[in-house]
């Protein structure tokens, strides 16, 4: 009988496409809140996290042998205008999730974000203190120092910008843009904002490993740091999309609600050393050939 893996969000990108992988160690219960996805071989529970007896309950039913906590309300502009809001996911339901696996005495991985950081002293490990600059980065840091205080046994996972299938209710930043190309629409891409970038697949799999070996942080970048124009301009030659009406452009060009760091070059050497292995970026683009 294979151990009971529960992973929250189950709706979303990341979450959606770990518990593909799971699934082949795991018996994988997932929650979901707003968007039910059908999973082969996964049970469903919907389940809204910001109630603390709701948590309790689903923990007494499954009686996990361990947690991956991805639920999130991940996009940095509505955190930015919708803090209150926020906060009762990303942080409020993050607490109590470390607390209740404390109880358990399970491993418990959380999914945090390349966005603690501000982009000025990059690269960036585990050690650098935080500096965010949004509030979905604020928010981050803050159920990262409260889970690990709760829970000194939590994995902490700075995850990176990511890209991959979509879920059925969930888009990768890839899928817009994909759009946007097959169309024949101009797309304004930065040239001054960097990241290292990985794939849904690729972050699963360092999810799963920092499940058996990691307690405290842990970055799960690729292996390149590279800009989203560079980066787009690469997926359009691999994937055979049209790429003439690709434009680059100056964070300072585009007005968001949240304030975006420059460089967040992830050093994931330590995740390197415990064995996770992101292919090249032509690699993991041309694994999605006919897929996206």
């Amino acid at each position: 009988m294979k151990n009971k893996l529960l992973i929250t969000g189950c709706s979303g990108f990341l979450a959606w496409n770990l518990s593909q992988i799971a699934r082949e160690q795991w018996q994988v219960y997932g929650t979901y809140f707003l968007n039910f996805v059908e999973i082969p071989g996964i049970k469903l529970s919907k389940v809204d996290l910001r109630n603390l007896a709701e948590i309790k309950q689903l923990f007494q039913e499954i009686s996990p042998d361990a947690v991956i906590h991805t639920a999130a309300q991940s996009s940095p502009n509505f955190c930015q205008t919708h803090p209150e809001e926020a906060y009762r996911i990303n942080v409020a339901a993050s607490l109590n999730i470390a607390a209740i696996c404390a109880d358990y005495e399970i491993p418990c991985v959380f999914t945090s974000t390349d966005l603690v950081f501000n982009g000025l002293n990059p690269p960036y490990k585990e050690t650098d203190p935080v500096s965010p600059l949004s509030y979905y980065g604020e928010q981050k840091a803050l159920a990262e120092v409260g889970m690990l205080e709760r829970y000194p046994k939590t994995a902490v996972c700075r995850m990176p910008l990511m890209f991959g299938i979509a879920s059925p209710a969930s888009n990768s930043f890839i899928q817009p843009f994909i759009k946007s190309m097959r169309e024949g629409k101009e797309l304004n891409l930065f040239i001054d904002e960097f990241r290292t970038p990985a794939s849904a697949t690729t972050a699963a799999k360092g999810l799963l490993l920092a499940l058996e070996k990691v307690e405290g942080y842990l970055h799960l970048g690729g292996k390149e740091r590279i800009s989203r124009y560079d980066f787009c301009c690469s997926m359009a030659e691999i994937l055979e999309l049209p790429k003439d009406k690709l434009k680059s452009c100056l964070q300072e060009d585009v007005q968001m609600a949240a304030p975006r760091p420059k460089d967040l070059d992830l050093d994931s050497s330590k995740a390197f050393e415990l064995g996770y292995k992101p292919l090249s970026l032509q690699e993991e683009l041309m694994a999605l050939r006919g897929k996206v």
